[in-house]
């Protein structure tokens, strides 16, 4: 699995924050992946 963090480091600052959070893309581009990062 390839690290994404120059993406994580775009939602970082909104770990601790109410806002829902979107993450949109094409299929089969990561966006599950990234999500699994931010969780671990």
């Amino acid at each position: 699995m390839i690290i994404r963090e120059h993406y994580i480091a775009q939602i970082r600052p909104f770990y601790e924050s109410d806002l829902i959070k979107i993450i949109t893309g094409i299929r089969r581009c990561g966006k599950s992946v990234i999500m699994r990062q931010v969780i671990s």
